[in-house]
């Protein structure tokens, strides 16, 4: 490899690095961990790409968490695209694909008072912070390092990560689900790709999972679906 990669800069006298942040036997198993850690509780695979980080040297940058030059606008950006893009889907998209009104794998929130504070923490963390976290900066870092940073490239990997996204919504929420899921891939990876930093993304999956939590809750999802196409 060439010298002058940063990549052998950064791990440079640590081999724990190199192979970690290489594609030999531990780099592969380190993403497999980190998948199936995402697949068993969601918040664990962005704790495992944290550590992941840390002992292969990563900067924090390339998965996506560079500073923020104003956080007042990253946050309403993410919360007008969140709520929007949730209202556009519920709305228009997806009853045009002919998915079912009421999202059943939720609707035990319907009313229930007692797992809503409990749920509403648990979309921010594992979805907003653990899903982007792994889905669009770990995924993203790891493919374009083998695949390169022209558009070509690119746009694999955007369909690459969103393919994945959407097959491990499949077990859970259904075909529904999984065509939710492609299309939220696709656009908050496009979002990380535009901004090059996960905050928008981040903010607006997170006000995206509340928007459609919260629909759940005050039993409007019916309503929402006939809105506009009755």
């Amino acid at each position: 490899m060439d010298s002058s990669d940063p990549t052998t800069e950064c791990t440079a006298g640590d081999p724990l690095a190199a192979r970690l942040r290489g594609f030999g036997l531990m780099g592969l198993v380190a993403i497999a961990h980190i998948i199936a850690a995402n697949v068993l509780i969601a918040p664990l695979g962005s704790v495992l790409v944290l550590a992941w980080a840390r002992l292969s040297r990563t900067p924090w940058r390339e998965l996506g968490f560079a500073p923020a030059r104003s956080w007042v606008r990253v946050s309403l950006i993410g919360i007008a695209v969140g709520v929007t893009f949730k209202l556009l889907l519920k709305m228009v998209v997806m009853p045009l694909l002919g998915a079912p009104t009421l999202n059943q794998a939720y609707h035990y929130l319907v009313g229930n008072a007692l797992v809503l504070p409990g749920m509403l923490l648990a979309v921010t963390v594992a979805g907003g912070f653990g899903e982007e976290t792994v889905f669009r900066g770990f995924l993203f870092e790891r493919l374009r390092r083998v695949l390169g940073p022209r558009l070509p490239a690119t746009a694999i990997t955007l369909f690459l990560t969103t393919a994945l996204f959407a097959v491990l919504h499949y077990p859970e929420q259904g075909l529904a689900g999984a065509e939710q899921a492609t299309m939220t891939g696709l656009v908050f990876g496009g979002l990380y790709l535009a901004t090059k930093q996960l905050w928008v993304p981040m903010i607006a999956h997170a006000s995206f999972d509340i928007t459609a939590v919260l629909i759940i809750y005050f039993d409007l999802e019916t309503s929402f679906a006939h809105a506009l196409l009755s």
